[in-house]
């Protein structure tokens, strides 16, 4: 889609704090952040919801190796998840581990769940 920020992202016409990438799917820190490691989790191709998504059990096991990552990266008990789509017309899910830090370190954040995954 052709005025889609997330789209713009992984054709890295915007740039990212990317933590995972594949064929499909594509990991990067949310830029306001609710908590350090906040990360959006995408399809690479354009869909609109979480629930058009083809492979949507593919989708949701990269939702599951971030957030364990984040749990090791945060030494965090508890991953939060939400699937939303209201702000931005793209599939995504939020993942985010209930811990305390530095949310504003989008590249160390970035750098912890990348080493620990």
């Amino acid at each position: 889609m052709e005025n889609c920020i997330f789209c713009k992202i992984v054709k890295k016409e915007i740039p990212a704090n990317k933590v995972y990438e594949d064929e499909n799917f594509l990991a990067f820190l949310d830029i306001r952040p609710i908590a350090p490691g906040h990360t959006q989790i995408i399809p690479k191709k354009h869909y609109r919801w979480v629930w058009d998504v083809p492979n949507i059990g593919e989708f949701f096991e990269v939702a599951k190796k971030i957030a364990l990552a984040q749990k090791k990266a945060f030494n965090a008990d508890i991953v939060r998840s939400q699937v939303y789509g209201e702000e931005i017309p793209h599939a995504h899910i939020w993942v985010w581990p209930e811990t305390v830090g530095d949310e504003k370190d989008l590249k160390g954040n970035a750098q912890k769940i990348t080493q620990a995954l």
